[in-house]
């Protein structure tokens, strides 16, 4: 696979991406709700640091995430175009592919939508504000959106530790760049022999010797 190709399909995910996110922001009020289905939701909620909505604490905890994501970023971009120059498989190029579109897309948030944008909370943003942003450059908040509740209730008595509790399945928040990421990650595991031929065979090799 060209690198023509995976730069079209990066390009591809970070619009699809960024509309769905810019729509949110100018159209939703934080924490406002509306149901597709009973399993699937949009629910906006903002999420301020890493996976789940796990922060580093400190004055500098969000500064010092967001220069970690772009030293990644090119970390992964070197690593799609040394893949590709190598020849390797599409599915490693495809799933490199996804992988750096999706922290590419996650990564315009936290460096700029806490300049371009104001707060969301009980209004909707406001695109380029006078008054100014809700944060500084590096500072910013990921906008999620994706809810799939698919199931709610509570859980049988005799299950272990969390018998009787009120559970929900699936209960994170996501948006499409993290749905890139997990779907490019699930790839190299499940596609593994697929994606690294090479690496296989020189292995079956030493091991043969």
């Amino acid at each position: 696979m060209s690198l023509k190709k995976a730069g079209f399909l990066i390009v591809l995910i970070l619009l699809i991406d960024q509309i769905s996110k810019l729509y949110i922001k100018t159209n939703f009020a934080l924490g406002e709700e509306v149901e597709v289905f009973d399993w699937f939701r949009i629910l906006f909620v903002e999420n301020e640091g890493m996976a789940w909505g796990t922060k580093i604490p400190g004055e500098y905890g969000k500064l010092a995430l967001t220069l970690f994501r772009l030293a990644a970023i090119v970390g992964i971009g070197y690593w799609l175009w040394d893949s590709v120059r190598k020849g390797g498989s599409r599915i490693l190029i495809i799933s490199i592919a996804l992988i750096f579109a999706g922290a590419f897309g996650n990564i315009i948030d936290s460096v700029f939508y806490g300049v371009i944008f104001d707060d969301s909370y009980g209004h909707v943003a406001s695109f380029l504000p006078e008054e100014g942003g809700y944060s500084s450059l590096f500072h910013g908040k990921v906008v999620d959106m994706l809810y799939f509740p698919l199931y709610k209730g509570y859980l049988p008595e005799w299950i272990p530790f969390w018998g009787g509790k009120y559970f929900t399945f699936f209960e994170p928040v996501f948006n499409i760049a993290d749905s890139a990421i997990s779907v490019g990650v699930a790839m190299l595991l499940l596609f593994n022999k697929k994606a690294f031929p090479k690496h296989k065979e020189e292995e079956e090799k030493k091991e043969a010797a």
